[in-house]
């Protein structure tokens, strides 16, 4: 069964439009994704622990961020305590299971930030967020996974991944333990486009047929539609879950300034995205 959604939005003078499609693929009997696509959130949540487990434990992430939609004004201290929920959430599901229960959690959600308008980005696992803008194409967030470490490390080069036995094993989850968020911060800019997805796309399509996607794509649901039907025409072998967003108004017009920023993966942040630095202390601290 394939869900979508397709909406225009706005959010204190920001103007966007969404698109977004999940769906269980052609390999497996249930889908473990949930994803929330309303202004002005713009979440992921991948499940893990099979059956009802997973998609219980990602449709917990989901719940704790529904206070947030449909508000012009949200703070970055209440993202924080959503994911700080979420995590509790998860693991109240997990404790009913007999193997246990968690999920990924990643996407935007834009917040007030020093009179303006910006992107939160959040995650934890191995989904991810995308963004074109201008004809270059970023990953904006760094997966939690063992094929990560290994590439930060030095053992795994990236033409290897996808024969790696153990490509699949993420390092941090929602509900397990030491398992922070990462956060990142950044101005919402016109004209950009950012994709939140799964790892059922990013496991069936290269950076580089991603970055034509949604270059070619048309709207933001076609482009969301045209990205999953690549997924699945290429094996479609986990669920999949896009979500598409345009900024059509109301951002500023171009931007070459760092986000504020935490310590932890500041390394591997500049190197992937060189105007992003991860924050968690100044997220953090607007939460008090």
């Amino acid at each position: 069964m394939t869900h979508l959604t397709k909406h225009p939005e706005s959010n204190a003078g920001v103007s966007l439009q969404c698109g977004s499609r999940t769906d269980v693929g052609r390999k497996r009997s249930y889908n473990e994704d949930s994803l929330l696509a309303a202004s002005p959130v713009f979440i992921v949540s991948d499940g893990m622990g099979g059956l009802e487990a997973g998609h219980r434990a990602s449709a917990a992430v989901i719940a704790e961020f529904q206070s947030c939609v449909g508000r012009t004004s949200v703070p970055a201290g209440d993202v924080v305590a959503a994911v700080d929920r979420a995590h509790s959430a998860v693991r109240a599901v997990a404790n009913t299971t007999v193997r246990g229960a968690g999920s990924t959690l990643t996407g935007l959600v834009l917040v007030d930030h020093e009179n303006s308008q910006h992107w939160l980005i959040v995650n934890v696992g191995d989904s991810r967020v995308y963004r074109l803008h201008g004809g270059q194409f970023q990953q904006l967030t760094v997966d939690h996974s063992l094929t990560q470490e290994r590439i930060d490390d030095g053992s795994l080069l990236r033409a290897d991944i996808a024969t790696f036995a153990r490509r699949n094993v993420i390092t941090r989850a929602m509900g397990a333990d030491h398992s922070v968020a990462d956060y990142w911060l950044r101005p919402v800019v016109t004209g950009e486009r950012l994709l939140v997805c799964s790892d059922g796309l990013t496991g069936e399509l290269t950076d580089e047929s991603i970055k034509a996607g949604l270059t070619l794509g048309g709207t933001t649901q076609q482009t969301a539609d045209l990205l999953l039907a690549g997924a699945l025409e290429h094996g479609g072998r986990d669920n999949i879950s896009v979500v598409v967003i345009d900024v059509t108004a109301g951002g500023i017009s171009s931007w070459q300034g760092a986000a504020i920023g935490s310590d932890e993966h500041e390394d591997t942040i500049d190197t992937r995205s060189e105007d992003t630095r991860p924050m968690r202390r100044t997220v953090r601290n607007a939460a008090r």
